[in-house]
């Protein structure tokens, strides 16, 4: 009886240790989750290895502090995602060094956060800094360094860099020397060259990613790698694949180009009237992309406010022809006389600028502007905009143009925006499955399909014009899939649920949009790589729910 007593009173004891036990533990998940904000911070200050001693108020900038807003707002290019109503992160973090990543990395992983690395913040939807979910943004413009190896012809360039610092460092040691990235001197290389990056030299050289021979990064886990660590096929999916979906990139070792001394470039504008503008553009489209590997030639459209030969005003469709070319204006001359004479370019329309002189230029800058301008950070965009693409594999038919074209009335003056930007050159030499961008040979050229606005509460006029005009392309342009860039993020598209398993035909619907093929070796070498889906966004690579394809 004794025994007996003795036992029920031990079971008794038992199950109730563990209920206060289990009580206990319950209240510290409870109040775990209710503090993401509080534990992420005790564990990021305890993580990081300060050996610069660097201050952590300069590390660490949560909504409670003056300078939250100032360190969020200051690289959101798209006013879209800058509202009162835009989700907010619960800290940002601004690392001086490795350290700082890992510690983001594991202590956002522990507390469940989400993170957005945002290197420019020039996102088209605002996936680097915009989330639905508790999120951290790892901000990384304190990780902006830039050695340049002209011996070598390398440079190593981390990810807070932006390229008009790149193309400054690089020039400033060698003018003959420079990198295919581009044009805007505000982008980020974190995400530019991790989502393939094109520029002024496309067709002579590929794209960023191309030109890409070692990298730096913290994966899942928290661990530093490099290209040997890493190996093949995780440096191979970083390099056009978009590294968010991958890990932290720190820093990109580049292959740099060899470029003239003078570059001739010129940009003319010509409001003619539409079966003119459409006979030239046509031209255009069947000649561009057999260029020369020297020469881009790309076209832009929107509508203008002018006046007719009486005074009276109207709006007209301002086609601008932009090119520049990888020599003299001699020899620029004689090839567009050659190749195309409609254009009608005589010696006035051109300017002989060295090579850094021409990337200021296309950055906006007035001709007066020196190199030193590519040196400032600071970009106020001040408009709301939406971006689609399109790649053409066949000529577009002239009535088909004609009623594109007709469809800038249809936006407000000077509000809708159509670009062409030629491939071919060295991009049909690259095989498609290289790195992950897939679109080589056979493609002729790129679609930008803009609406850019200044208006508060307009954004759904705008944006369905742009919808619009890309529907109505639909029979004309690349088909099975119909492709596009994932630089040019468009979550029309297709998304990712925020919390929970994403299924492989799920994410096809945007993947092979712009991966094409390559789409199923990103996704088994993610599922290798970070198979808890960790680093996630509306269109990051999905892990496998079951094993290989």
């Amino acid at each position: 009886m004794l025994i007996a007593r003795k036992m029920k009173y031990s079971t008794f004891s038992f199950w109730f240790l563990c209920k206060i036990l289990v009580s206990l533990l319950s209240f510290s998940i409870q109040t775990s989750q209710a503090n993401p904000h509080e534990n992420f911070l005790q564990c990021f200050s305890k993580h990081i290895n300060n050996n610069n001693n660097t201050s952590i108020v300069k590390l660490i900038h949560t909504p409670n502090d003056p300078s939250y807003i100032s360190v969020l707002n200051s690289t959101i290019q798209n006013l879209r995602f800058a509202s009162p109503s835009t989700p907010k992160p619960l800290v940002i973090i601004t690392p001086s060094n490795t350290s700082h990543v890992q510690a983001c990395v594991l202590c956002s992983k522990k507390y469940g956060l989400q993170i957005r690395t945002r290197s420019g913040g020039h996102d088209f939807e605002g996936a680097s800094y915009v989330s639905k979910v508790p999120f951290v943004i790892l901000d990384m413009r304190n990780l902006r360094s830039i050695t340049v190896d002209v011996d070598t012809k390398t440079a190593w360039v981390e990810a807070g860099a932006t390229i008009g610092e790149l193309y400054y460092r690089i020039a400033e040691k060698n003018g003959n020397l420079s990198f295919p990235a581009g044009y805007c001197r505000t982008v980020g290389v974190g995400g530019h060259f991790s989502g393939g990056g094109y520029g002024a030299l496309l067709r002579k050289y590929g794209l960023a990613a191309d030109n890409i021979i070692d990298a730096h990064l913290v994966n899942a886990d928290g661990e530093f790698l490099d290209r040997k660590s890493m190996g093949e096929d995780l440096f191979w999916a970083i390099r056009g694949g978009g590294g968010a979906s991958f890990g932290i990139i720190l820093a990109w070792k580049i292959r740099l180009v060899a470029v003239p001394s003078k570059v001739t470039m010129f940009s003319v504008s010509k409001n003619l009237e539409m079966n003119e503008t459409v006979k030239i553009y046509n031209k255009w489209q069947n000649t561009a992309y057999k260029f020369d590997k020297d020469l881009l030639l790309f076209v832009s459209f929107m509508t203008i406010n002018s006046t007719d030969s009486q005074g009276k005003y109207k709006t007209t469709i301002q086609a601008s022809f932009s090119s520049i070319f990888l020599g003299r204006v001699e020899s620029l001359l004689t090839l567009m006389q050659k190749k195309f004479p409609e254009l009608g370019i005589e010696r006035k329309d051109c300017l002989e600028k060295s090579w850094i002189e021409t990337v200021v230029y296309f950055d906006g800058f007035s001709s007066g502007d020196t190199p030193e301008s590519l040196l400032n950070t600071t970009f106020q965009q001040n408009v709301f905009f939406k971006v689609k693409l399109d790649y053409v594999k066949k000529p577009v038919p002239e009535v088909v143009m004609v009623k594109l074209l007709e469809k800038l009335y249809e936006e407000d003056v000077g509000v809708g925006f159509l670009m062409m930007y030629p491939y071919g050159g060295k991009m049909d030499e690259i095989s498609e499955s290289a790195i992950p961008f897939p679109h080589r040979a056979g493609f002729m050229y790129k679609i930008l399909y803009l609406s850019a606005w200044e208006k508060e509460g307009e954004s759904e006029k705008h944006m369905n014009w742009v919808r619009s005009a890309y529907n109505f392309m639909s029979p004309y342009v690349s088909q099975n899939p119909r492709a596009t860039y994932l630089n040019y993020r468009d979550l029309d598209l297709g998304t990712n649920n925020e919390k929970g398993p994403i299924s492989y035909s799920q994410a096809s619907v945007w993947g092979k949009k712009y991966f094409g093929m390559n789409f199923k070796r990103l996704v088994n070498v993610k599922t290798k790589v970070d198979p808890s889906n960790f680093f996630r966004n509306e269109q990051s690579i999905p892990p496998l729910l079951s094993r290989r394809l």
